[in-house]
């Protein structure tokens, strides 16, 4: 059944942090994996995940620093951008016979110059888009096991006027940073609606997240000017827009919609601040002709897809 995008009144709010929302919930015995759960808004949602219960996995690139910063926690290793690399990592954890109860997408780039990866794909897209999408598929098995797992995409601010460059999603022609990146999230944003369509039937629900603006290593390819314009930062590096939230709080939504009774049977929606988000666009949420269309796509490109 479709999920309303509209909010709930979860009771809970943009300065509500990741332990605000798991006060109360046991996770023992539960098994989440987290993609770049080693720093940043993942190394918050991974602790808080493992303080409340939960077996968290961490599939890293970096290996020795996600066991630095996640100690006590599983780490494996995964390179997104490589997709042996994610398939190795689904065959060593289903060879383990073990099931998942929770997917938390989190890794990704942001703005960063143009970078190839695999065969020629843009980076932005194939990392935060495609190295996910087949991670999940790949792991479906897992995932559906249990019949009441969810999968968590974190995209970004939601804007869908860019929409998906259907006729050059690699940005052969004309690449710019920023338009990449909004691709990159828009085609999060899509593949979480088009996700809990395909895995509702076996008690999979899928949700996008904007965990709000916050200062942590994902602007690496920025520059300090660049912030500074951007009004984030003064010329001494200090954060001067008070609408940014702190990691804590930057990762609230996110275990929220993880692992949160509210929303136990819904899926599908983009959520915010701890809730689901009201309507955007046309208030008419996703296309899910462009939904389906971009499935059909990432499927093309790394000839996974465990629905078909």
């Amino acid at each position: 059944m479709a999920t309303p995008q509209h909010k709930l009144g979860s009771g809970f709010g943009a300065r509500s942090t990741a332990n605000d929302v798991l006060r109360g919930i046991d996770l023992s015995g539960k098994l989440a994996i987290v993609t770049g759960g080693y720093s940043g808004l993942g190394l918050e949602t991974s602790r808080a995940l493992a303080r409340a219960g939960a077996h968290v996995i961490v599939p890293a690139r970096r290996r020795t620093a996600a066991r630095e910063a996640v100690e006590g926690i599983e780490v494996d290793e995964v390179d997104l951008a490589d997709l042996g690399s994610v398939r190795g990592f689904a065959d060593r954890f289903l060879t383990s016979g073990r099931e998942i109860d929770i997917v938390i997408n989190n890794a990704g780039i942001m703005a960063c110059p143009e970078t190839r990866v695999g065969p020629g794909w843009e980076a932005q897209f194939a990392i935060n888009h495609l190295g996910h999408y087949a991670l999940v598929n790949l792991l479906w098995p897992a995932i559906a096991r249990g019949g009441a797992a969810r999968v968590v995409v974190v995209a970004s601010g939601f804007d869908l006027v860019s929409g998906v460059r259907w006729d050059d999603v690699h940005f052969q022609h004309g690449y710019d940073k920023w338009q990449a990146y909004t691709q990159a999230k828009t085609a999060n944003v899509l593949f979480a609606a088009e996700l809990d369509v395909l895995g509702r039937d076996a008690g999979v629900r899928a949700f996008s997240v904007h965990p709000g603006y916050i200062l942590t290593p994902l602007q690496r390819h920025l520059t300090k000017e660049e912030m500074i314009d951007a009004g984030w930062i003064d010329a001494a590096g200090k954060q001067v827009n008070d609408d940014f939230k702190t990691p804590a709080q930057g990762a609230a939504t996110q275990v929220w919609a993880a692992t949160s009774p509210q929303l136990a049977g819904k899926g599908g929606v983009h959520c915010e601040d701890c809730d689901i988000a009201e309507p955007f666009g046309d208030g008419m949420g996703v296309d899910p002709g462009q939904t389906r269309r971009l499935w059909r796509l990432s499927a093309e490109l790394t000839g996974v897809n465990a629905f078909q």
